[in-house]
């Protein structure tokens, strides 16, 4: 551990994680043009963002800075894998960690993990669909593009607001603070598909509290809540592999899930493996 790493993580714990996140949802709001662009170039050029792949290229059409954020990216920037049993990746970004879902645990950073039961807030039917199954922890840096698709094609049956704290979750933040995704504020939404249930876990973060969904009118977050909200679908709305289910408003961490004996992770899928939205990461079983 580096010295400056507890440092790092005392720093989060002690600012005001919500009211600076509040603030910085409105400073990516700002319309005023030399302040939205001059944080639009700053992004591009620390970052090296790809905008020859963006479906809008010029930085002036932007209203402001989220919507640079979510920008829509050409068709053919990201074909999705066709093959009959492929899973697709939900979302540009890196592989955190992979695996299977033992003792009802999910593997975190070296010497830690978490339990799956606290990442689904306690929910004793969705703890026994994942038990003994699979799960995926995709990171998204400010660089790439944050709307969230489906690996598979899926029915909505569940979704689920858990409110909680807002701690980066860069390999820093993950290496240091314990079940750092399952105390996350995080949005779960449970499909049901072809190979069972799936979740896809959204996961905020510092100045990344906010987070919607393509059948949720407005963002789920801000305003941040203190109770766990849920929200049960009757299955009429199915979404195709490779449609839009959502979109972090600055990037944070998806946390994919499926049940026992569905489907197969690639093996070249490892930890710090860089991802683009719709390649293969899977096989159904």
């Amino acid at each position: 551990m580096k010295i400056i790493d507890p440092i790092f993580i005392l720093l989060q714990r002690v600012i005001p994680q919500h009211w600076l996140s509040n603030q910085m949802y409105k400073l990516m709001r700002c319309e005023n043009v030399l302040i939205k662009n001059f944080l639009i170039n700053m992004i591009i050029k620390q970052y090296k963002v790809d905008m020859s792949i963006a479906l809008e290229q010029d930085i002036n059409n932007f209203s402001h800075f989220n919507n640079f954020f979510v920008r829509e990216l050409k068709t053919e920037a990201r074909p999705f894998a066709t093959q009959e049993n492929s899973i697709a990746s939900p979302v540009d970004g890196a592989v955190s960690q992979v695996g299977s879902i033992e003792n009802k645990q999910l593997f975190q950073a070296k010497g830690k993990s978490f339990s799956l039961s606290s990442l689904l807030a306690n929910d004793r039917d969705l703890v026994e669909k994942f038990s003994n199954g699979y799960f995926s922890t995709l990171y998204l840096s400010p660089r790439d593009y944050h709307r969230i698709h489906m690996p598979i094609d899926g029915t909505l049956k569940k979704m689920v607001y858990v409110p909680g704290d807002l701690f980066a979750v860069n390999q820093r933040t993950v290496e240091n603070v314990e079940n750092l995704f399952a105390r996350n504020e995080r949005t779960i939404c449970i499909f049901e598909t072809k190979l069972g249930p799936m979740a896809m876990i959204l996961v905020g973060a510092i100045f990344v509290g906010s987070m919607e969904t393509v059948w949720h009118q407005g963002t789920i977050t801000p305003p941040y809540g203190k109770k766990v909200q849920f929200w049960d679908y009757d299955g009429s709305l199915s979404l195709k592999k490779g449609e839009e289910m959502g979109r972090f408003n600055m990037g944070s961490t998806v946390v994919l899930l499926f049940g026992k004996n569905q489907m197969s992770w690639l093996e070249q899928l490892q930890s710090g493996l860089p991802l683009k939205m719709g390649e293969q990461i899977g096989t159904a079983a």
